[in-house]
């Protein structure tokens, strides 16, 4: 099953993605890492992690995410977070590039950094990963450089150099976002769908078969929104154009692929961690959304 492979556990992993052996506070509050791709696993193991990774990937290979994947060939730029599992298969040794990673302490240690784990970049049902173009693969480049300069340097204040640096790449990967990706929600209707959104978001990637999802109706998330299921039902809608329920399934539906894919439970316990009273019943739901019963989803993975 997909498990949480925490910062200190990935540099035992591969101890060579820390060479300067830095500590797990070494920036004073939380903790930030640059190294080239030169010490990229040629096979990474599909888990989430505990922090947050931004790669520029030189390289082929597979991007396995979610229950999604994604092949590379051409230069691209990765933001992966701890709500989402991934794996890298590479299809080759000859792979160059930057990993740069950090965890909440660092990246909300300033409030204008801090905003965007909440962008777009960080979100589940956005596609993570971006091609770029020339002049998009200097400016990146040298801001990874940038960074691994100062993290190497004596300059006192080198950590806030870093965060400014660390701030620009953000700014450039929402820059490649489509423009429909950054809605402000200034209305009540929008604020109680991101609430909600969040909510939803929380409870996910299940770790264990024996998690069992507690928030799965309308009704339920109104009243930990202590707002009638009705203006909840209406908002989302408003903001979305789907119904809080259709969000709800279609969430429970990606987690289910996901678990089918990259764990070895058995149907009943996904089942029982998805909240379902029983496996008819999420066999019902599977074949559904997905237009196939869950053992022959598994099978033809």
């Amino acid at each position: 099953m997909p498990k949480v492979e925490s910062i200190e556990q990935l540099y035992k992993r591969a101890p060579q993605a820390n060479p300067l052996k830095l500590e797990q506070d070494n920036a004073g509050k939380g903790h930030f890492n640059v190294f080239t791709r030169d010490v990229c696993s040629f096979l990474s193991p599909y888990s989430r992690r505990d922090y947050y990774k931004i790669s520029y990937i030189i390289g082929k290979g597979t991007l396995y995410y979610a229950d999604k994947h994604i092949y590379i060939d051409k230069p691209a730029l990765l933001f992966s977070n701890p709500r989402v599992p991934y794996a890298w298969e590479a299809e080759n040794e000859d792979q160059k590039g930057w990993f740069c990673l950090f965890n909440d302490y660092f990246l909300n240690h300033d409030e204008k950094v801090g905003h965007l784990q909440n962008s777009p970049l960080f979100q589940l049902n956005k596609r993570p990963i971006f091609f770029l173009n020339e002049l998009q693969q200097e400016q990146v480049n040298y801001m990874f450089l940038s960074m691994s300069n100062e993290i190497q340097g004596s300059y006192e204040h080198r950590y806030d150099l870093i965060r400014s640096y660390l701030h620009v790449l953000l700014h450039e990967g929402m820059k490649m976002q489509e423009p429909d990706d950054f809605k402000v929600n200034n209305n009540a209707s929008g604020r109680i769908t991101q609430l909600f959104m969040e909510l939803l978001e929380r409870q996910f990637p299940i770790d264990s078969p024996h998690i069992r999802l507690e928030l799965n109706t309308a009704k339920i998330f109104a009243e930990h929104l202590c707002v009638h299921t009705n203006h909840l039902n209406r908002s989302v809608k408003n903001e979305t154009n789907k119904t809080t329920t259709e969000i709800i399934q279609d969430r429970i539906a990606t987690e289910a692929k996901a678990l089918l894919q990259h764990t070895s439970w058995s149907i009943s316990e996904i089942a029982y961690s998805l909240g379902f009273e029983s496996q008819a019943y999420f066999t019902n739901f599977f074949k559904k959304h997905i237009e196939s019963s869950p053992s022959e989803y598994r099978r033809s993975i």
